[in-house]
């Protein structure tokens, strides 16, 4: 069961153990927690998902570990673009299965959005295990019949399902790629991505660029959708800038 209101255990091997493994004491608490979900789903995380992970959680620690006021703002423009989407897909890979499956299976459930797997390191053993993962919170994620590919790439990504990705018209893409959110922003998509690095190709390319991290911007997102709370008028670069420039390149007196 459930211990000092944490849920049942999701994984085989049990998030409870997670949870117990860490000291509720210790400062980097959150992000010990993070590190070892990645390592229980490490039969279909990507090897190369857990450097990206931690290069996020350097930006993540800039950031001072918080949902900055520019952040804020485009959490509600993605929530605008949502709630005025006709066929919304959330496209999630390992990471964010692991990370945030729980998190992602709201905003479906509140936005309407379709979950599908789409991953760089494409196997039917990765895509089965990422897929049940996500059953086991309530979602039927698409991905496992890819009938369609994305033009422009030429790795596995380019692989979609076409009444997922290859229909949508709005796409949030947590933890992307570069190539596959250009690809996507050429096919006429309205792109939603979550970065906390703000210099990306990938921050830079997308409409609407969240700069902070996944699992804490998610449940706002969710709130926002639920609520119709969101922000038409929204400049992405201005954003960016305004991460970049505040939250970026001053000094700072915590300690490491």
């Amino acid at each position: 069961k459930a211990e000092d209101g944490i849920r049942d255990p999701l994984w085989s091997r049990g998030l409870g153990d997670v949870y117990k493994r860490q000291p509720k004491d210790h400062p980097r608490y959150k992000s010990l927690l993070a590190r070892e979900k990645l390592v229980d789903a490490s039969e279909f995380v990507a090897k190369q998902g857990l450097i990206a992970h931690g290069r996020g959680e350097a930006f993540d620690y800039l950031l001072g570990e918080q949902t900055c006021l520019p952040a804020l703002s485009a959490i509600k423009a993605a929530a605008s673009a949502l709630i005025e989407a006709k066929n919304p897909v959330i496209s999630v890979n390992g990471n964010v299965v692991a990370l945030a499956a729980r998190e992602v299976a709201r905003l479906s459930e509140i936005s309407g959005a379709k979950v599908e797997v789409n991953l760089f390191h494409r196997t039917p053993e990765r895509v089965a295990g990422l897929t049940k993962m996500m059953k086991k919170v309530g979602i039927d994620a698409l991905g496992a019949n890819a009938d369609d590919k994305i033009p422009g790439l030429s790795s596995e990504r380019a692989k979609c399902c076409s009444d997922g990705i290859g229909s949508a018209d709005v796409v949030l893409v947590p933890l992307e790629d570069g190539d596959r959110c250009e690809a996507l922003v050429n096919m006429g998509k309205k792109v939603i991505t979550i970065d906390l690095n703000p210099l990306s190709r990938t921050a830079q390319t997308a409409h609407i660029t969240i700069v902070d991290e996944l699992t804490r911007c998610l449940p706002l997102l969710s709130d926002f959708v639920k609520e119709k709370n969101g922000l038409d008028s929204f400049n992405n670069k201005q954003c960016l800038t305004a991460v970049s420039y505040t939250h970026l390149t001053l000094p700072t007196n915590r300690e490491v």
